[in-house]
C-alpha cells in the first residue's frame, strides 16, 4: 500500500482512494437517510482496483439495501434492517412504527498505521454509534472499527481487503432479542448482521464455499463464502469473499451462537454472515455482542483454491 488518500466531508461521508490506480475504493456514508429505510451508515460505492462497482444502492426491489451495512432485521420487535417487517402468517408488512435506526455519534480515529517491521499500512476508521427503536430510546451502543489492508496492485488480479468489527452493548434494562425472518417462521430467510448487496451484474453469479457451491449453501456454516460475477459495461469479472473470525463461533456472554451464511444469487445477489439465522440470540443488559468479519474485493473470477490460498496466507 502506498498511502491511501482519505477525504472527509464532515457530516456526510469518508471517501478512500488508492493513489496508484486513482480508484475511489469506497465511500463510508454516515449522514441520516429516509426513516422508512432504517437510517444507518453504509459503504457505497465499493469498487475493485480496476474501478468496477461491486455494490448496489437503493435498488427498486429493496430500497433499503445500501452497499455494505451492519443490520439487525429483527431486534426485540423492531426492524433495524429497513423496509417491510416480516410477520408470521401475514408475510411482509409496512409497519413504520417498527422501523428503528443506527445513529453516528463520533469518530474516535481516522488514520493510517504502518507496521514497523513489514512496512504494511492499515487504514483505520473507528466510530461510535447508538441503536434506537422507532420511538427513539437508547437500546444499544456500538463500537465499530473498519480497517483497509492488503491492497495488492501488483498481482494480475488486483485485490484489497476490509476488516469490519462491531461490538454492540445492550443499554436496556431487559434483554435484547436478535432474530431474523427465519427465527419468526420464514424458511431460508435468516438474514441479519453485516449485509452486502451486489449489483445486477452479480445476479446468477457463482457462489463458492470451501466444500461446495451454489444457492444450496444458504444456511450453511463455514469459514468463508464468495460470489463472483461478470460486469455490465466493462469486460471481466469480480469476486467478493466474506470470511469470519474464529472467535465469532466461540462462547461469549450470550453463549455459543455461531454464524450461518445467508446467500443468494437470484433474484438478487447478497451475502450476510447471520448471527441469528435459525435461533434468536439473547443479549442481556450490559453484555456485548462482538463480531469481526473480512471482506475481500478482487478483480477476476477467483476459484476455490485461489481463495483458500489467499486467506491462508493472511491469518486472523
Amino acid at each position: 500500500m502506498t498511502g491511501l488518500r482519505i477525504v472527509h466531508a464532515h457530516g456526510d461521508r469518508i471517501t478512500v482512494t488508492e493513489p496508484a490506480t486513482g480508484v475511489e475504493l469506497f465511500s463510508y456514508v454516515y449522514r441520516p437517510e429516509a426513516a422508512w429505510e432504517a437510517p444507518k451508515p453504509y459503504l457505497h460505492p465499493i469498487r475493485t482496483l480496476a474501478g468496477d462497482v461491486v455494490t448496489d444502492y437503493r435498488p427498486n426491489d429493496h430500497r433499503w439495501h445500501k452497499g455494505l451495512q451492519f443490520t439487525a432485521s429483527h431486534l426485540s420487535g423492531q426492524n433495524l434492517w429497513g423496509g417491510n417487517t416480516y410477520v408470521h402468517g401475514e408475510g411482509y408488512l409496512q409497519l413504520p412504527e417498527r422501523v428503528g435506526s443506527m445513529a453516528h455519534v463520533a469518530f474516535d480515529e481516522i488514520d493510517i498505521h504502518t507496521d514497523p517491521d513489514s512496512g504494511a499500512e492499515r487504514l483505520v476508521i473507528a466510530e461510535r454509534l447508538t441503536w434506537h427503536p422507532y420511538s427513539g430510546e437508547l437500546w444499544a451502543d456500538e463500537q465499530r472499527r473498519i480497517e483497509v489492508h492488503d491492497v495488492d496492485t501488483d498481482s494480475e488480479s488486483g485485490s484489497w481487503a476490509l476488516t469490519w468489527t462491531s461490538a454492540v452493548t445492550n443499554r436496556r434494562d431487559e434483554p435484547l432479542l436478535f432474530g431474523s425472518p427465519t427465527t419468526h417462521g420464514r424458511e431460508a430467510a435468516g438474514y441479519t448482521g453485516l449485509f452486502w448487496r451486489g449489483p445486477r451484474a452479480f445476479r446468477d453469479g457463482r457462489i463458492i464455499g470451501p466444500d461446495g457451491e451454489g444457492p444450496e449453501l444458504m444456511g450453511s456454516q463455514g469459514p468463508w463464502l464468495a460470489v463472483s460475477g461478470e460486469h455490465d459495461g466493462a469486460d471481466g469479472h469480480a469476486t467478493i469473499v466474506f470470511a469470519h473470525a474464529p472467535e465469532n463461533d466461540e462462547s461469549g456472554a450470550q453463549g455459543t451462537h455461531p454464524d450461518h451464511w445467508f446467500v443468494r444469487n437470484e433474484p438478487f445477489a447478497g451475502i450476510a454472515p447471520s448471527y441469528a439465522f435459525y435461533d434468536e440470540l439473547v443479549l442481556d443488559p450490559g453484555d456485548t455482542l462482538t463480531r469481526r468479519y473480512r471482506v475481500v474485493v478482487a478483480d477476476g473470477a477467483w476459484e476455490r483454491e485461489e481463495i483458500a490460498k489467499y486467506l491462508e496466507a493472511r491469518p486472523w
